[in-house]
């Protein structure tokens, strides 16, 4: 065990900034960690510090021959290349001196964690070592020389192998006599344009799936009319201007394409490259992954503020696979692939949780894990490190599992580019390599069944704009072979995802005509990022249709939809107090701090039982509120009863909520939705500030006509109880397929201190709830 780092007389103090809502946070702190080695993380030290050294030991006083120390540390986090002893143990970090071979600050306080026994060890090889077994020569991108020969056999006498017959018919052949995209000419008077910015996208996208397809096609056949037809798109592209429209200062997300295109095409076409074509594309390339880089480091500083999607998803997207194939040739790349391999080792992923939850959703799960799978399956091939094995990614194939199952479309919550379409194809293809991953074949039938339920999306913007379905099948093929489907027949009905404030409830979902998906939200997270105003909001699907749906439709991010609607809370089937609901704006310390949280989310074994609290989510727009929470039951696995509980300091007015895909027939105190095959009545049980009026609304009123043309509207119930500085409100919601309606009987007694709501299905199966007037709501 090394010894304790000395600490000199008459050192600077250690600045130590306290962490925020938005900010990198110091762990682990007081509690027993997921994995071993835990991950430290710390705020930085100031401007121009340039290394850390960090202790730890079972001895708080951190004595010489108990104390492991790790110097030299470049960046504010950290993942150990050893695994420690269980046990209760104490850490601290300074600043450190290269000079003097010593700390250059105090020590910072000390803080506690323990490592129970059992945990997944998971340890990073440190930079001295962990690239000593990766291949020097190319390709290094998916395959080393060693491997193509193998995958070259293997097709020569199988076409079929790994898909590789389709993936060759469909995605590489066509590329030969497709003409080369000439550079995009960008905005017209720079002014940002939403079918511009998409086509530009698409475009940017194909420039990819021409350069790496060419070029792993031609490597594999042997074919050099495909070489040549790669080089020649290779070296159209990198002759593109790297400042100009396709540079990340101008749109990111072209940029990162087009700088992924060269990585593949350098990668694998390098061989076959003269000195000088070499020389242009590496000098292309490097050009703008060092401005990626740059960026993601230094001026959005994940670091230190590590809640930007597009920089997140960059580090797996770009640096990885633009490093690797630039590693050893140019100085820098080394340095760049260090910080995301640590960056994904050690912090990622700011959105999730232990669980495997993804606080922007399963749309944005999507997005982002389709870039930390390819980086994760390229790392592994490259160095042999497994990022797999961390625990988050074991766990998060379950959050789009029990968050969007896949016969559902507007029953889940975030950005999602396929609302109302079917479950995006691409999910289904992450699903699958998870399922190699984990060996879980649940997730292969989610697969399986999203892919069969597939009406022909293939071509839409939210596949192929992103991703080549053909190439994804061959390396996901090759990589893990096939995994035999399981249907989720014994999963759990309850999950919840505490740390992003999701509780999802899955009831049969093997059995489409008896399946009903339930997902409550009030999150930490606020309404940062591609997360909304929907603290204490809900979405039903049941029977093979969605229900009491997300509104709206995801046109482009800042559109008049995006910004007045969907991210606002009159989009949810939530509540507004005073005709407001929660902030959803574009100041990001405001949304990150109007949050809610799960209390409770309990299997009652006849019933399944959730609470949430968005009363901070709502306080931002509405100050004299004291209290707002949201109680959920699910009965016997057939209908729900939700309690809501409002306090203010002045007389409010509550407007429930609850959207669907068409109109409702409305009574007093009733409601009716009928749809393809399946429908719900509901009715406003009881409410101690009087009875509701009923109506509702058509369509998506403050939003651009231009933007919905030719879309499909909504319907948005209101129940308006009228003012009271107390509010307690009762709703049944029972849903149900056409072909079998189902009834629940209902009375209520009110007495002084509550009221006590009684029920009754049609085989006799009775519940109760508790409703309190004085002391909140009571299951």
């Amino acid at each position: 065990m090394p010894s304790a780092a000395k600490l000199p007389s008459a050192l600077p103090g250690l600045e130590a900034p306290e962490a925020g809502r938005l900010t990198v946070k110091y762990a682990p702190e007081d509690g027993p960690v997921v994995e071993n080695p835990p991950r430290f993380s710390w705020l930085p030290a100031g401007e121009g510090v340039a290394a850390y050294v960090l202790r730890v030991s079972a001895d708080p006083d951190f004595p010489a021959g108990q104390t492991w120390c790790f110097t030299g540390l470049p960046l504010n986090f950290f993942t150990p290349d050893m695994v420690f002893p269980p046990g209760a143990y104490h850490w601290s970090y300074a600043v450190w001196s290269p000079a003097t071979a010593g700390p250059a600050s105090a020590w910072s306080i000390s803080r506690r964690f323990t490592i129970p026994l059992g945990l997944p060890q998971t340890p990073l090889p440190s930079r001295t070592d962990r690239y000593l077994a990766a291949p020097k020569t190319h390709p290094r991108l998916w395959l080393c020389s060693d491997q193509v020969a193998a995958f070259r056999k293997a097709v020569a006498e199988d076409q079929t192998h790994c898909a590789w017959q389709v993936f060759f018919e469909k995605s590489v052949t066509p590329w030969m006599a497709r003409d080369i995209l000439p550079e995009p000419t960008g905005y017209p008077d720079g002014k940002r344009s939403a079918p511009i910015w998409r086509q530009t996208y698409i475009d940017c996208q194909e420039v990819l799936y021409a350069i790496r397809h060419l070029a792993i096609g031609s490597r594999i056949t042997g074919d050099d009319a495909m070489q040549a037809r790669a080089r020649d798109w290779l070296l159209s592209v990198a002759a593109w201007s790297p400042t100009g429209s396709t540079a990340r200062s101008y749109t990111d997300e072209w940029a990162f394409r087009v700088t992924v295109a060269l990585a593949w095409g350098y990668d694998w076409l390098h061989d076959d490259l003269t000195g000088a074509d070499r020389n242009l594309v590496r000098e292309a390339l490097l050009i703008r992954t060092r401005e990626i880089a740059e960026h993601i480091i230094h001026h959005t500083a994940l670091h230190r503020l590590p809640f930007d999607s597009h920089a997140v998803r960059a580090v797996s997207a770009v640096l990885v696979p633009a490093c690797i194939a630039l590693m050893d040739e140019v100085p820098e790349a080394r340095g760049w692939l260090d910080y995301a391999i640590e960056f994904l080792a050690t912090l990622y992923s700011p959105w999730g949780d232990v669980q495997g939850g993804w606080a922007e959703g399963p749309h944005y799960w999507m997005t982002g894990m389709a870039s930390l799978t390819e980086a994760a399956t390229l790392l592994k091939s490259f160095m042999g490190y497994d990022l797999f094995q961390r625990p988050f990614f074991q766990h998060t194939a379950d959050f789009p599992l029990y968050a969007k199952a896949p016969d559902t479309r507007r029953g889940t919550f975030g950005d999602d580019s396929t609302l109302g379409d079917t479950v995006c194809l691409k999910l289904g293809h992450i699903m699958r390599q998870f399922a190699g991953v984990t060996g879980n074949g649940v997730y292969q039938w989610y697969c399986d069944q999203v892919i069969a339920a597939d009406p022909g999306t293939e071509m839409m913007f939210y596949n192929y704009g992103w991703w080549d379905l053909n190439f994804d099948q061959m390396t996901c093929l090759h990589d893990y072979g096939h995994v035999t489907a399981i249907p989720p027949a014994d999963i759990d009905r309850l999950r919840c995802f505490k740390g992003i404030g999701w509780a999802c409830i899955q009831h049969r979902m093997a059995e489409p005509d008896r399946h009903i998906q339930f997902n409550f939200k009030s999150s930490p997270f606020g309404s940062v990022s591609h997360s909304h105003g929907d603290q204490n909001a809900f979405c039903l699907s049941g029977f093979g249709e969605d229900l009491a749906v997300q509104s709206g439709h995801y046109i482009a991010f800042n559109s008049s939809m995006h910004k007045v609607w969907r991210r606002q809370t009159r989009s949810k089937n939530a509540i507004l107090i005073n005709g407001k609901g929660q902030y959803a704006g574009d100041d990001k310390a405001m949304a990150m701090a109007s949050t809610g949280r799960i209390v409770t989310a309990e299997d009652r074994s006849d019933h399944i039982f959730i609470r949430g609290d968005a009363t901070q989510a709502y306080r931002a727009l509405s100050p004299e509120v004291t209290s707002v929470l949201r109680d959920i039951y699910f009965i016997h696995d057939r209908y729900f009863v939700i309690v809501d509980a409002i306090e203010a300091d002045t007389e409010v007015t509550i407007d429930w909520l609850l959207h669907a895909n068409a109109p409702m027939e409305l009574g007093d105190d009733r409601f009716c939705y009928s749809g393809k095959s399946a429908g719900f009545y509901g009715q406003c049980l009881w409410s101690e500030a009087g009875a509701p009026v009923l109506t509702q609304e058509v369509g998506f009123p403050g939003v651009d006509p231009a933007e919905i043309k030719g879309l499909p509207v909504s319907t948005c119930l209101h129940a308006t109880y009228p003012k009271a500085t107390r509010h307690r409100i009762a709703t049944l919601l029972v849903p149900y397929p056409l072909v079998r309606p189902y009834r629940v009987v209902s009375r209520f007694d009110v007495q002084n201190d509550g009221c006590d709501l009684h029920f009754s299905d049609a085989a006799d199966q009775r519940f109760k709830v508790r409703v309190s007037k004085a002391a909140g709501i009571h299951g």
